[in-house]
């Protein structure tokens, strides 16, 4: 069995289009160790500097282990445009035995072959940004977070009229509308965490959470 020592933050990011990009970048300026892998050259060089990469293709499986890639303990699958390349690039991680590996679909049926040869997680940047703008469009919501398929959500917004002067022990907002304050963001001041004397005045950003459709008709309020 392979020692895990050193690789408990490791992530090979293969593909750095937009998506692929975007993870690694993240991952890098967070301080976690990261490689990035990429058979264009335009992109090769269009990274080369900015974060750590080698120029390869990782469809072939003895690229991967010249690369190392059994010394990762995570892996980002970026390809989505080639469902030949995503699929070859997931079956090979999970032939090496990386420990979780995240593939980008997109679609629901691309989805359920990455998870079919073994793909821990699947993700669909495009439908999930498209739903997230679908919550945002037309209404009060600043931003929106999707927590699981059962409905719980996250909301940011700007509070309500009606709650304008209150604090959250005289609303009861929980009894109200269905949903819990978090806390406050108010302007030039670090964020609050919300109790019962919390007071919500016009100016603040307040962070809400329960149930979708709740959140929804509470963003509604006047």
């Amino acid at each position: 069995m392979a020692e895990d020592t050193g690789r408990a933050s490791s992530t090979l990011v293969i593909g750095l289009g937009r998506f692929g990009s975007a993870v690694a970048a993240t991952l890098d300026r967070l301080g976690r160790e990261i490689l990035g892998v990429e058979k264009d050259p335009r992109r090769v060089q269009q990274f080369a500097g900015r974060i750590p990469l080698v120029e390869a293709d990782a469809s072939n499986m003895e690229a991967l282990e010249q690369l190392g890639a059994s010394e990762f303990s995570s892996a980002v699958v970026g390809i989505g445009s080639s469902l030949e390349a995503s699929v070859l690039i997931t079956a090979n991680l999970v032939d090496i035995g990386i420990d979780s590996i995240w593939a980008k679909a997109i679609s629901r049926e691309h989805g359920r072959i990455l998870r079919r040869i073994g793909a821990h997680h699947v993700v669909y940047p495009e439908f999930d940004a498209g739903q997230r703008t679908a919550h945002l469009v037309g209404g009060h919501m600043l931003d929106y977070i999707e927590m699981d398929k059962q409905g719980f959500a996250i909301m940011k917004l700007r509070p309500p009229k009606e709650v304008h002067g209150f604090t959250v022990g005289e609303l009861d907002l929980r009894g109200r509308y269905g949903v819990n304050l978090l806390g406050i963001l108010r302007p030039g001041e670090p964020f609050e965490y919300a109790d019962s004397h919390t007071r919500i005045n016009p100016e603040d950003i307040i962070i809400v959470s329960g149930d979708a459709m709740l959140l929804e008709r509470f963003a509604d309020q006047p």
